[in-house]
């Protein structure tokens, strides 16, 4: 997965952020990332934004790296990372709950991401 060095040299604290968007994919090797986005709980979220640039109200961007304080379709951020997956002691968003993220927001790549999901989960004998 790349930028993940980049992510780790942010130290930041566990529990208080979690990996989503093309991150879960990538760390399984269903495709490559371009970049890695973070969801974050409230304090950590005003611990960051004390010292970098807010961008939107929304978005803090540390080189490759980039902090959402909330996500379109989930109400509980708090959840997401509590029920994230754990994987080389890294928290990722579940599958299951990107790909409903994903099939909500239906983008074009969306679409893609939505296939490579279904596949590594039937491949698994998983269920969403």
């Amino acid at each position: 997965m790349k930028y993940l060095d980049e992510f780790k040299a942010l130290n930041l604290p566990e529990g208080e952020y979690s990996i989503f968007g093309s991150g879960p994919l990538a760390i399984r090797k269903m495709r490559e990332n371009k970049d890695i986005d973070i969801i974050v709980t409230k304090n950590l979220w005003n611990e960051l934004a004390k010292s970098h640039p807010v961008k939107g109200d929304k978005l803090i961007q540390i080189g490759n790296i980039n902090i959402y304080k909330s996500c379109p379709y989930f109400d509980d951020v708090a959840k997401l990372i509590e029920d994230s997956d754990i994987i080389d002691t890294i928290r990722f968003v579940r599958l299951a709950d990107v790909l409903r993220w994903k099939r909500l927001m239906a983008r074009e790549k969306d679409q893609r991401d939505i296939l490579l999901i279904e596949n590594y989960l039937k491949e698994r004998g998983r269920k969403e």
